[in-house]
């Protein structure tokens, strides 16, 4: 037995009176307000305009979730549709099973959708918001823990997840919580993206990439710890097979993407201000420096005007034979 584990929820719902609260469907909704908020930061950084994020994201969303369960259906089919299993429950989507990849590539065609509707360009918004996706994964991670699901191999660790419940097929015991590691993982892609965009200036989707790429490397090693059932290619599970492919396409894309394309986009929405916060600020700086040095210049220095205050100066007797210009 051990001394020091991560306990799991006795269930997974709590009850507002008749109204159901599944722990699942909070994470996940946590994990699309937070990326919706951090993203729309980002976004008007950049110099586009509060709430567009928002907008796009009323298409992204449920493309994404609609996605991510065709992913995990098809690929865990048996789960639905073998005998003895009720097809309905593939609707069941509280219950667990979102596949990232299809919530990706799903919702990256709504996000399209809603760019273009929008005027936006699309790798720049993906740019933006790419921080703000990891971190939600971080907190959507914390549905499997609601649903003891998930899990990794047998463990005797002091962090090791203590499985209680028997349903499913699912053996009580001590087992890696991958759902921690891989929600910690996200936290740490995410500040890689944000450190990165400052530090390099990416754009035209290439921290939306490092964020692709990033994820992948952890999500590969992570997959490998898991024992729930899945289907393998050549000893690996799909997921891994998927994460591999899916890596070497995002760094290709950075790499390409960086020599034709460098830098970032000047303006990434119709009335943005080209370049964004840092580009207006750049703006005003210019317009000081190049500001002529005038009287109020003098003033602020100190200098005196004729006229403030000044006795005018006696005329001499030679200024007073010269005749008077005409004005």
């Amino acid at each position: 037995m051990n001394l020091a584990y991560i306990p799991s929820p006795s269930h997974g719902v709590l009850y507002l009176g008749p109204i159901p609260l599944r722990g699942y469907a909070i994470c996940i909704i946590i994990g699309v307000f937070v990326a919706v908020w951090f993203g729309n930061k980002r976004w008007i950084a950049r110099g586009g305009q509060s709430g567009t994020v928002a907008d796009i994201a009323v298409w992204a969303v449920p493309f994404g979730l609609v996605g991510g369960r065709l992913y995990h259906v098809i690929t865990d089919y048996e789960l639905y549709f073998s005998e003895g299993r009720d097809w309905v429950d593939a609707f069941k989507v509280w219950e667990g099973g979102l596949g990232i990849w299809g919530a990706i590539a799903l919702g990256a065609l709504g996000a399209w959708i809603g760019a273009r509707r929008r005027g936006v360009t699309m790798p720049a918004y993906a740019d933006a918001v790419a921080p703000g996706i990891a971190f939600a994964q971080a907190i959507g991670r914390w549905g499997n823990w609601f649903n003891q699901e998930l899990y990794g191999r047998e463990t005797h660790l002091p962090w090791a997840l203590h499985i209680t419940s028997a349903e499913g097929g699912r053996v009580p015991g001590y087992y890696h919580p991958t759902f921690l590691y891989e929600s910690l993982w996200c936290v740490g892609v995410g500040l890689l993206v944000i450190w990165a965009d400052r530090r390099y200036k990416l754009g035209h989707g290439r921290a939306f990439a490092l964020y692709v790429a990033a994820y992948c490397a952890g999500r590969g090693w992570i997959e490998y710890m898991r024992v729930d059932d899945a289907h393998h290619i050549l000893g690996l599970r799909l997921n891994d097979w998927t994460a591999l492919i899916v890596f070497l396409l995002a760094v290709a894309y950075i790499v390409v993407v960086g020599k034709k394309r460098p830098g970032r986009e000047a303006v990434v929405e119709p009335g943005a201000v080209p370049g964004g916060a840092a580009g207006a600020a750049e703006a005003v700086a210019e317009g000081e420096e190049k500001k002529p040095a005038g009287t109020e210049a003098a003033v602020g220095a100190g200098e005196k005007r004729p006229g403030d205050g000044e006795e005018p100066a006696e005329e001499s007797p030679e200024d007073e034979a010269k005749p008077a210009r005409k004005v």
